[in-house]
């Protein structure tokens, strides 16, 4: 008598199997070749963005500093150590002079800045949007690309004497120069399908900056930004440091003459942490605004 074995389903229907004959084999998986992608696959990208992940690289050099300097390896007349630097920051702090020379400061960088950005961006459009823009304009602010700002200040000082706006006109030239360059780039790098799309459904020139130039244009714009701001702040030092009676670079100035280590980096400090936070701050508004693009920067 043959007994009947239920097995997994071959085909259309039930497998029938005799008593003591061997129940099917799965056959063993293949190598899908070369030329078949594999189901794991290997990740090429820089990975998972932390929260505050920028912190870590400062915080370790903090770290390094202190440990160097409670170890003995830093000469304190070369370099004071985190505690004094700390010490002296609180002893600005409560006589009102770091508070007092810092607020100047950011309303040098901050004013630099703003006329900075909007006579980039102009020049940027006009350059961009007109052959006439492009002859005119292009070739000085190359020439003026290759001439570092700071170049310039004997002419600037001659000109517009020693005030403040010559140090906000060295800060403003160098921002402007970084805003052109990258919003000009990235403007004239628009595909010209787009141009060419603009036209067949009749858009205006108001439309057409608004639909196709800005979006367009805004990577580089942000580019330029972050470099702007970077550059105000190497403007404002240098500028702080001729003929100024106050500010961050001229308290560093007096203490120099003083050999106060400590007040220097102190100047330092506020120096890096105002160029850390305002550079977070155009990235955070970058996220935002080129929330539809997939980067590697996450």
């Amino acid at each position: 008598m043959t007994d009947l074995l239920p097995t997994a389903r071959t085909g259309g229907g039930p497998a029938v199997l005799t008593k003591g004959a061997a129940p099917p084999q799965t056959p063993p998986p293949q190598d899908p070749g070369p030329g078949v992608a594999r189901s794991t696959r290997r990740r090429l990208g820089p990975g998972r963005s932390l929260p505050f992940g920028r912190l870590i690289g400062p915080a370790l050099l903090v770290a390094l500093w202190w440990a160097a300097s409670a170890s003995g390896y830093l000469d304190p007349r070369i370099l004071s150590g985190p505690g004094s630097v700390i010490s002296t920051a609180g002893d600005l702090v409560a006589t009102g002079r770091l508070q007092d020379n810092v607020l100047i400061s950011l309303q040098r960088a901050g004013l630099g800045l703003f006329f900075g950005v909007v006579s980039g961006v102009v020049l940027a459009v006009a350059a961009g949007l007109s052959r006439t823009g492009e002859y005119l304009l292009d070739g000085p602010l190359q020439i003026k690309r290759a001439i570092p700002s700071l170049a310039m200040l004997p002419l600037l000082i001659l000109w517009l004497g020693i005030g403040e706006e010559m140090k906000v006109t060295v800060i403003a030239l160098g921002v402007a120069v970084s805003m052109y360059i990258n919003t000009y780039a990235f403007l004239t790098s628009i595909d010209s399908r787009y141009v060419e799309l603009a036209e067949g459904l009749d858009l205006g020139r108001a439309q057409f900056i608004r639909k196709v130039v800005i979006p367009g244009s805004l990577p580089g714009f942000f580019v330029g930004l972050r470099l702007g701001v970077t550059s105000s702040w190497v403007g404002l030092i240098v500028v702080e440091q001729i003929n100024a009676t106050s500010g961050i670079g001229y308290m560093m100035f007096q203490a120099q003459q003083y050999a106060q280590s400590d007040v220097i980096i102190v100047g330092l400090v506020a120096y890096g942490v105002f160029g850390f936070a305002s550079d977070a701050a155009v990235r955070a508004i970058e996220r935002r605004a080129l929330s539809w693009r997939r980067t590697l920067a996450g």
